[in-house]
């Protein structure tokens, strides 16, 4: 399986504090890695070129933008104003072009809500939808995966103790068992979120399943400073 990874442009205090011997052991895996925008100079300045660059720049000095173009075989250039993001387009590419089977985004939170509330959603348009279960977003305390319709065992992944759950869209038969709280044919035309629910403590999973609705699945952990408040 191609996993591909993409950096984008959201402050470095979002990002895990391993990030870059998480990127450089992607690297040595063979994984694709991507920049967008002023992902693409924050991935050279942690020693690691880009296969891919997409975006339209306008972040980057004409020094930086110049390294880039100097250094990636592969750069898709747009323009600021247009139709879908640089995001969507890296998103696309990396699907359609480069048959990725799974994408992680790194960078995509904190900064402006508008920009992260794009990466959030985007999952919903139907252009994305076969992509919606092969795209997880990861900061410095969450990681958001995406369900369709159907039924789930989720592993907890090493470090996280909490998750939620939020229906993007409107949900038929939400069921959330094996967990600290249950859920049971939940309905609703409205999101709702499920927040602090925990993994039961001699459990490594929880089940979910529903009829109708896209789900987010949202495993989070406390950072060190608020552990003792």
């Amino acid at each position: 399986m191609m996993k591909a990874i993409a950096l984008l442009g959201a402050p470095k205090d979002q990002w895990p504090t391993d990030l870059t011997a998480l990127l450089k052991q992607a690297r040595q895996n063979g994984e694709f890695l991507i920049g967008v925008d002023r992902g693409s100079i924050l991935l050279r300045e942690l020693g690691l070129k880009p296969d891919l660059a997409v975006g339209d720049f306008d972040s980057l000095k004409p020094q930086e933008l110049s390294q880039i173009e100097q250094t990636v075989s592969d750069i898709r250039y747009s323009v600021p104003e247009k139709d879908l993001t640089d995001t969507e387009l890296m998103i696309r590419y990396a699907f359609e072009d480069y048959g990725a089977e799974f994408l992680t985004l790194f960078g995509s939170t904190g900064g402006r809500l508008d920009h992260f509330m794009n990466n959030l959603l985007m999952v919903l348009k139907p252009e994305f939808s076969a992509y919606t279960e092969k795209i997880a977003i990861v900061d410095q305390q969450n990681e958001i995966q995406f369900y369709r319709p159907g039924t789930y065992t989720v592993k907890k992944l090493p470090g996280y103790k909490y998750f939620g759950v939020i229906n993007l869209t409107p949900v038929q038969n939400l069921n959330i068992s094996g967990a600290k709280y249950h859920l049971t044919g939940y309905n609703s035309p409205i999101p709702v979120s499920f927040g602090s629910n925990e993994f039961l403590p001699a459990s490594e999973t929880f089940n979910l399943a529903c009829d109708q609705g896209v789900l987010a699945v949202i495993q989070s952990k406390d950072l060190d400073r608020y552990q003792n408040i």
